[in-house]
């Protein structure tokens, strides 16, 4: 008896995290927009899809929110005709975040400077009010976004105030039981979600690879270069992304979203 109980103990004890992952609020990570100043602005259009792409990997291996994949998030924006490389604004955030049946949606911006200096600013817009919280600025003269994108993460996660919210119960993992139709239309979310829609979250990494990952010194040119290799597998370009991919890897073999990304193309997916 007291040897079952154990077994059972031990088992509940395991599933635990699990549990509390699957109860998290869903968030929706979007573009970043560009907002660099100075004559060479428009040559960092396109970032913010590589400062999207991290920042979802970052945060969907912790246990405080659920992330939705980049790609559904994008197969959305092209459905309902909405920005995915110009400016993202509250609205545009928000619709996507009901879309998918999210709590919050997350997006900010990535400024360069003239000198070099970096400044990445992320916050969070409630789904449900519309208000603006958890905001973060991360400012640094050192040519390493992965450095920027790990320090705003770590801070973002740790000060980020979010729980659950009526229109979450509308994103499901694909294959969980139930769909997105059948949450009640009486929340917010619930009256712009399509009724075909079933959220695909985000891969997670285990903390052994979150941190070789963040070890990768990324300069902003290369971090440019995977952002428009992902860019190129949205549009269905993928010997351009292979090729893109490969430039990045060639520069930094630890890098590995985009050794990822190289066989994901040659698949053809």
């Amino acid at each position: 008896m007291n040897r079952t109980f154990k077994v059972f103990a031990t088992l509940a004890l395991m599933a635990a995290p699990l549990a509390a992952q699957s109860n998290a609020p869903v968030v929706t990570v979007l573009p970043f927009n560009n907002s660099s100043v100075g004559a060479g602005a428009k040559d960092w259009d396109g970032m913010g899809t590589g400062i999207m792409d991290l920042l979802i990997t970052d945060l969907a291996s912790g246990s405080k929110v659920r992330v939705v994949d980049r790609e559904r998030v994008n197969k959305l924006l092209d459905e309902q005709n909405l920005t995915k490389s110009g400016a993202v604004d509250a609205n545009t955030a928000i619709r996507v975040g009901k879309l998918m049946g999210a709590c919050y949606s997350i997006y900010g911006s990535y400024m360069r400077l003239p000198n070099g200096q970096q400044t990445l600013t992320i916050h969070t817009t409630s789904n449900e009010t519309g208000q603006i919280q958890n905001a973060q600025k991360i400012e640094s003269k050192d040519d390493d976004v992965m450095k920027m994108i790990a320090e705003a993460t770590a801070k973002f996660t740790t000060a980020m105030n979010v729980s659950a919210c009526p229109g979450n119960a509308g994103a499901r993992r694909t294959g969980d039981a139930g769909s997105a139709q059948q949450q009640s239309s009486t929340t917010p979310a619930a009256s712009a979600q399509p009724a075909s829609n079933t959220v695909q979250y985000a891969k997670t990494l285990s903390q052994a690879e979150v941190k070789k990952l963040e070890s990768v010194k990324l300069d902003s040119r290369t971090m440019l270069i995977y952002s428009r290799a992902l860019d190129a597998k949205d549009r269905k370009e993928n010997a351009k992304a292979k090729q893109l991919a490969e430039q990045v890897v060639a520069k930094y073999p630890a890098f590995s979203p985009a050794s990822e990304l190289i066989k994901t193309v040659s698949a053809g997916n």
